[in-house]
């Protein structure tokens, strides 16, 4: 169990965790799509689904970092009735917090670029000047190919990662 926040203010900290008995140990998925984003927790043998943090914002009080440490965070899952509890999770290895701390920051950053190109195509449709320019022709011309190489990364493949070992500590209450 992770003791409750000392104030408001202050952080949680991975310190005061029992870090050494950590009561769930699972995989965590990360799933974007459109401006969703959640995190969702799984058994690691059989993948039954334990738990689901909604993410609106980066960062946010749906994840925060703790005070002390950069591989341990705390979430705020919520179930299909709107109950909402507070865990803690830490990742064995440095990397894959960071490989965390990236993907939701990459998906929040695509949202804000969206918004930005939206909004300056609702500029440009609005621009008197630039209607009158002539467009580019970007098309391919006739016999003109070009090649693309692709690097896989399906599951058991090189560039693949799992965060399979995530550690769950319950926040006491």
């Amino acid at each position: 169990m992770i003791p409750p926040r000392q104030s408001a203010t202050r952080k949680h900290r991975a310190a005061d965790w029992k870090l050494d008995s950590p009561n769930f140990i699972c995989r965590l998925k990360i799933i974007s799509k459109g401006e969703k984003c959640l995190i969702r927790l799984e058994d690691r043998n059989t993948g039954a689904h334990f738990a689901t943090c909604p993410i609106d914002s980066y960062p946010s009080i749906a994840v925060e970092n703790v005070e002390d440490s950069t591989r341990y965070f705390v979430i705020r899952v919520q179930n299909d009735n709107g109950q909402q509890a507070f865990l803690g999770i830490g990742f064995n290895d440095r990397s894959d917090s960071f490989d965390f701390n990236v993907a939701l920051q990459d998906h929040f950053k695509y949202l804000k670029q969206a918004k930005q190109i939206e909004q300056e195509a609702k500029q440009t449709a609005n621009d008197p000047l630039q209607q009158q320019q002539p467009k580019l022709d970007l098309r391919f011309k006739e016999g003109q190919t070009i090649k693309i190489n692709l690097k896989s990364s399906l599951p058991g493949e090189e560039g693949y990662r799992h965060m399979e070992h995530t550690m769950i500590y319950f926040i006491s209450t």
